[in-house]
């Protein structure tokens, strides 16, 4: 684990303060927008909650004796060479070609930063792989309780059917499923600040990755519901914990003009986590009474090489930074970039960024920034929006089917084995369909894949229920009921499978984004505990078609909610991304009810060419892009 012994978390007396502007008078905005940088502002005193590159506005001079400062504070004399010219790369990105003394070979290293932005150190790509397995192991988690759903209840004595207490029952047998979740919601989750504070990313990923191991194997061993409840319950500590930190430990090890994509793997990686744990339900379907018990307990294999792996990759350099080490962050980051100008850059560049978050957000501590994610108007926007696509993945209705395609088969008519057929179908279809959106998530928007993909979700369900009516002596019985299943998850894989995690990993201002996300994925895990509980009652109550059906219905409310309050992000640096959320929510519910929607009708109804007159208007931006 990361050293922590006579380290504390960097302040006043331990950084040199960069020359930056705080506080800046707003009507200044448009003469330094000529210019093409923006001014800090003070986060606790201004609604939009700007965070800007903390160099552009500093003179040559002032960079450089800066840089000479922060050198001999941290003893790095060895590389300042190297930080100065990375700071002043930093400072003015554009144009570093410019900066005195870049030789060839460090001018064709940042280009290539643009020019072969994939071309990066086996490091950074064993990070990645790392991140992951780890998603992998949040996916199989969740689909190893699908196929042990069909003889768990009858194996530990509260069987859903044919039984004097089946309605109590079938509550029960919810509860168990939902435990990871409501555990994850209540205190996994919120473990991510600790633990990350004391122990660092590496640190608190190898924690989840012992309770994600030694779990599902107290899980295969229980001998009555309730042990098996507790064991679920200890599950959800490590895999809120293991989805508040591995997609901002990405986030942070990644160059930023990578960032994105990698960010939304966390998605793709959990689909192919629930296609492996569909897997293994079928193989061990044959194995009698304990199937339900090597299901259950499969899912311990993926944590394996999480726990070996993490310390073989390079601990995050923002969090070495926070702590005050920076030899450690610098040596890092030599790992994850590919020259040592690069690391030097990054290096000064995020210990400016974070002395500006400090002046920023005060003395502020983690409840209190928890607080402000609803009272600062820029961050509450941010909030809201990662709430109604995180919501908006548990009302599609596609965790239904994760948790209980095994049983919705059944209930259909199939045999044990054509139902976890059926759901290794499910998962290899949720996983594939995930692939087109790595290449459409940025061109297309996170946005409009959303509003696109929710009715076709929301017709699907709806024809799968209504397939239940078809005589279950029909072939076409369970063939339609399949395909409409497998037609929502090709629709859901691409839209609001991937869209939660990366757009919520991107919308807070740094200063709050461990809490921001740490929010979300609660919400998230939450609204899953609810939907593992009440699904059993529900099917039996509400019958196949009427829950179907009750599904399509929150699809078509999902889309109204993400029409209304989620702002587009695609291709938007932080700096755009500050002011878009800082549009007032009134301001964006007008333009989507007055302006896009009037536009939508005529240009898709009445296929008339019309202009939409945008919201958001960038003038001199200075954005280096590929």
């Amino acid at each position: 684990m990361a050293d922590t012994v006579g380290k504390t978390e960097i302040d006043d007396s331990q950084i040199v303060a960069p020359h930056v502007t705080v506080d800046k008078r707003v009507s200044d905005d448009q003469e330094t927008a000529e210019k093409g940088h923006f001014e800090h502002i003070n986060l606790n005193q201004n609604t939009s909650a700007k965070i800007k590159n903390p160099l552009a506005d500093l003179t040559t001079d002032e960079v450089l004796h800066d840089v000479e400062e922060f050198a001999h504070e941290h003893q790095l004399t060895d590389i300042l060479d190297d930080l100065k010219k990375g700071a002043l790369v930093a400072r003015d990105p554009n144009n570093y070609e410019s900066v005195p003394d870049m030789t060839e070979a460090d001018i064709t290293a940042i280009d290539n930063e643009v020019t072969h932005k994939w071309r990066q150190p086996v490091a950074l790509y064993f990070t990645i792989i790392l991140c992951s397995i780890g998603a992998a192991v949040q996916g199989w988690d969740q689909t190893g309780s699908n196929g042990a759903n069909l003889s768990f209840p009858d194996a530990l004595g509260i069987p859903e059917k044919n039984n004097p207490h089946a309605e109590r029952n079938q509550w029960l047998v919810g509860v168990v499923n939902a435990g990871p979740y409501m555990a994850s919601a209540a205190l996994g989750c919120w473990l991510s600040d600790p633990c990350n504070k004391i122990l660092g990313r590496r640190g608190a990923i190898f924690i989840s990755a012992i309770f994600c191991l030694l779990t599902p194997i107290g899980s295969a061993v229980s001998q009555t519901w309730e042990q098996l409840l507790v064991t679920r319950l200890l599950l959800g500590l490590g895999m809120g914990l293991k989805a508040s930190t591995i997609p901002v430990f990405c986030a942070e090890n990644c160059p930023a003009i990578i960032r994105g994509g990698l960010v939304m793997s966390w998605q793709l990686w959990t689909a192919f986590g629930i296609f492996l744990g569909t897997s293994a339900n079928l193989a061990v379907k044959d194995t009698g009474d304990i199937s339900w018990r090597l299901q259950l307990g499969s899912a311990f294999i993926p944590a394996v090489p999480l726990l070996i792996g993490v310390y073989f990759c390079p601990e995050s350099p923002r969090w070495y930074i926070k702590c005050g080490k920076m030899r450690q962050a610098y040596q890092s980051l030599c790992r994850l970039r590919n020259t040592k100008l690069q690391a030097a850059r990054d290096l000064y560049y995020i210990y400016a960024q974070i002395k500006v978050e400090q002046e920023i957000v005060g003395q502020s501590n983690y409840v209190t920034r928890f607080i402000e994610l609803f009272t600062i108007p820029r961050v509450r926007r941010a909030t809201l929006a990662s709430s109604v696509v995180m919501i908006a993945q548990q009302m599609c209705g596609i965790n239904i089917v994760a948790f209980y395609s095994s049983t919705i088969f059944q209930e259909a008519g199939a045999s044990v084995t054509e139902a976890l057929f059926a759901s290794w179908g499910f998962g290899l279809v949720n996983f594939l369909f995930a692939f087109p959106a790595v290449f459409t998530i940025d061109t297309y928007g996170r946005r409009t894949l959303l509003l696109f993909t929710f009715p076709q979700m929301a017709w699907t369900l709806l024809a799968a229920g209504f397939s239940f009516y078809i005589p279950t002596e029909s072939k076409a019985h369970i063939g339609c009921i399949a395909l409409f299943i497998f037609l929502f998850a090709a629709f859901y894989s691409p839209g609001e499978g991937p869209v939660p995690f990366a757009y919520s990993a991107e919308v807070f201002p740094l200063s709050h984004r461990e809490v921001g996300m740490s929010w979300a994925v609660a919400v998230c895990l939450s609204w899953a505990a609810v939907l593992s509980i009440t699904f059993p009652r529900m099917l039996h109550a509400m019958t196949p078609t009427g829950a179907f059906g009750f599904y399509a219905g929150l699809n078509i409310t999902a889309l109204v909610m993400i029409f209304l309050w989620v702002p587009e992000t695609k291709q938007r640096t932080l700096e755009e991304l500050d002011y878009i959320f800082a549009v007032p929510t009134r301001v964006h519910i007008r333009y989507q009810v007055f302006k896009v929607l009037p536009w939508w009708i005529q240009r898709f109804i009445f296929r008339r060419k019309v202009e939409l007159e945008p919201l958001y208007k960038f003038d001199h931006i200075a954005t280096r892009t590929s």
